[in-house]
């Protein structure tokens, strides 16, 4: 049943209207366009069935907030039929881009990428351009990493030294002496075409290999290189055969550095999808040879709730529209909704072509670091809030954890048990609202008990106090830790919070965020600015609870065998009780297990003591 009858009587012209269209509505593949009541295009989308998929949106409520206003806005729909899924992908991109419809996904790409042109004249000219001109000329790109355009247009022109002056040469001109050579065939960079020191077809041979490189079809070049070397030995012709051997040298080292893996991948297409909350990145990758010849990786500005599936098939059509690629099998991390003639995609398992994919699926995501990055110079307060979004995406979290709280405990065998507690407001600490506990019910070395009380404390004082309750709770521990937390929270105080433990290694360095019931490890990588964050989180509560237990240790200090060792101090004391828990059992320890805890110097000084205390 349609939701119109939902809906409120003064919008029932509009949905009559509606329904009518949508009955005349084919079953075709082909593009569907949404107008407003002024006739402004307001979204373009593509189907495989028109009928089945426009009338989705009207036969069930939309959970997506824009997608509700879209359909409040919609007055007129129009559609075109296409022959195939693959026309219907390219009219939906080039819509999308001429008439920037407001609810449509935002590819950011409106950068001019370089290419390498081979010019067509009889003696071509090979540099780096920015403008596309169809008069013949051959273009190689276009090259989202110019870096890699210009290292490649060195070493074309380190090996073969094609011209690079604006001479209308010719033939004719050449033979009856029309051109002088200039300063580039004197420092070596030019092999005098000019003047006829190089010939017409040893111009063309180079100009041959140059396009196989940039093809990178660099396996045939060395061949003939190979080939061409031997030749001028076997006639005796040192001194060539030794200039042919340097750009056999050049080449291989340029292939090795270009290989990533087995050659024998000679040509396919390699796509990746990174979904971040409001924004999503598509990373492309060229391979040829098993070398990657191109990279790309497209930004696109979420609008609606669009799938993966959908941003992926967008991202692909504009990539392809911009980059012509021949390869007949593409690498994807799913099945696309969709066919491209003549094209295989293969999700792979295992194997070279998986380490390609994680390749790419890496490059979307330094992609996306780097953008990051470039926001917090710009806009600090808009980058602590995409860290906080990224954090209640992983989490899953209904609110946006503008205020988190994380506890540690702190003490020498039970001896001035202390617990911290820090506070971060907007992904930054707010040191107003830090707070310190002395432990006042539990009796002896017993974290959880004192993890408890002091958790107990916090919210019941909120409680009572009618003041706003964090939107994230963090334990710097693992799963008892957050177990006793869950207990407090939502069997003694009855309240809601969400509940996440982070996990240190055997070096006490930030290793996961556990989270759920019961925990499971939340995926993120180490240079992603979540986990920095994260990390920052877990660092300040242990100083600020270490710094008040040293404080109040200090006031009235029981003497450690421990502290008698020379170069061991408290924090170095603390980091071996809240391993070992007690002197005997470092004692018993050996030099390997320290080693692992507190590094192999103060191992062999723990050791040492402890063996000459013995004798």
């Amino acid at each position: 049943m349609y939701i119109f009858d939902k809906m409120i009587k003064k919008d029932d012209i509009r949905l009559n209207s509606i329904k009518e269209q949508l009955a005349n509505l084919p079953t075709n593949p082909g593009i569907y366009q949404y107008f407003d009541k002024n006739e402004t295009l307001i979204y373009v989308g593509k189907a495989k069935n028109l009928k089945r998929r426009v009338s989705s949106y009207f036969n069930k409520e939309q959970t997506h907030p824009k997608t509700r206003v879209l359909v409040s806005k919609i007055v007129t729909i129009k559609h075109f039929i296409v022959e195939s899924e693959q026309d219907a992908l390219l009219l939906e991109n080039n819509l999308i881009k001429k008439y920037k419809p407001r609810y449509n996904v935002m590819l950011k790409d409106d950068k001019t990428y370089p290419w390498i042109v081979i010019k067509n004249e009889e003696f071509p000219r090979i540099f780096l351009t920015r403008h596309f001109v169809k008069n013949g000329s051959q273009y190689f790109g276009p090259y989202a990493n110019v870096h890699m355009a210009k290292n490649l247009l060195t070493l074309v022109k380190q090996l073969y030294k094609p011209r690079t002056c604006n001479l209308s040469l010719n033939t004719f001109d050449i033979q009856k002496g029309k051109f002088n050579v200039c300063l580039e065939y004197h420092i070596k960079n030019c092999c005098g075409p000019c003047v006829g020191r190089q010939t017409k077809s040893e111009y063309d041979d180079a100009v041959c290999e140059i396009r196989d490189i940039l093809k990178g079809n660099i396996g045939e070049v060395i061949k003939v290189l190979k080939n061409r070397m031997m030749k001028y030995a076997s006639e005796m012709k040192y001194e060539a055969a030794g200039e042919i051997k340097q750009q056999l040298d050049e080449l291989t080292r340029y292939q090795s550095h270009s290989t990533v893996v087995n050659p024998s991948i000679t040509n396919v297409d390699v796509y990746s999808i990174l979904d971040d909350n409001d924004t999503a990145y598509v990373n492309f990758l060229k391979v040829v040879n098993g070398a990657v010849v191109q990279l790309h990786t497209l930004e696109i500005k979420k609008q609606l709730d669009e799938t993966p599936e959908e941003l992926l098939g967008l991202a692909m059509t504009d990539i392809r529209q911009n980059i012509p690629s021949t390869a007949k099998e593409i690498i994807v991390p799913f099945e696309p909704d969709f066919q491209l003639e003549g094209i295989t995609f293969h999700v792979p398992l295992r194997g070279d072509k998986l380490n390609l994919l994680k390749l790419s699926e890496q490059n979307a995501h330094l992609y996306k670091v780097e953008k990051l990055k470039q926001l917090k110079r710009v806009d600090p307060e808009r980058h602590s809030r995409k860290i906080l979004e990224s954090l209640q995406q992983a989490l899953q979290l209904k609110e946006l954890p503008r205020n988190i709280e994380c506890f540690d405990n702190s003490n020498i065998q039970g001896a001035y048990p202390v617990a911290g507690m820090v506070h971060f407001t907007d992904g930054k600490p707010n040191k107003s609202e830090y707070r310190k506990f002395n432990i006042k019910t539990v009796k002896g070395p017993d974290d959880y008990a004192s993890m408890e009380e002091v958790i107990f404390r916090r919210y019941k004082h909120l409680i009572e106090d009618g003041m706003e309750l964090p939107q994230l709770l963090i334990v710097d521990g693992g799963e008892g830790q957050m177990e006793v937390a869950r207990r407090v929270i939502q069997d003694q105080l009855n309240l809601e919070i969400p509940i996440a433990g982070l996990a240190k290694d055997r070096r006490h360095h930030t290793h996961e965020i556990l989270f759920g019931f019961p925990p499971k490890a939340v995926g993120i990588k180490p240079n992603d600015p979540l986990f920095h964050l994260l990390e920052h989180i877990q660092d300040e509560v242990h100083r600020f609870a270490i710094t008040f237990h040293r404080n109040q240790r200090s006031k009235n200090f029981t003497s450690s065998e421990l502290e008698k060792i020379e170069g061991i101090g408290p924090k170095t004391i603390e980091i071996l009780f809240k391993e070992f828990k007690s002197v005997s059992t470092i004692k018993k320890a050996s030099e390997a297990e320290l080693t692992e805890v507190v590094g192999k110097e103060k191992a062999r000084k723990i050791k040492d003591f402890f063996e000459l205390s013995q004798k």
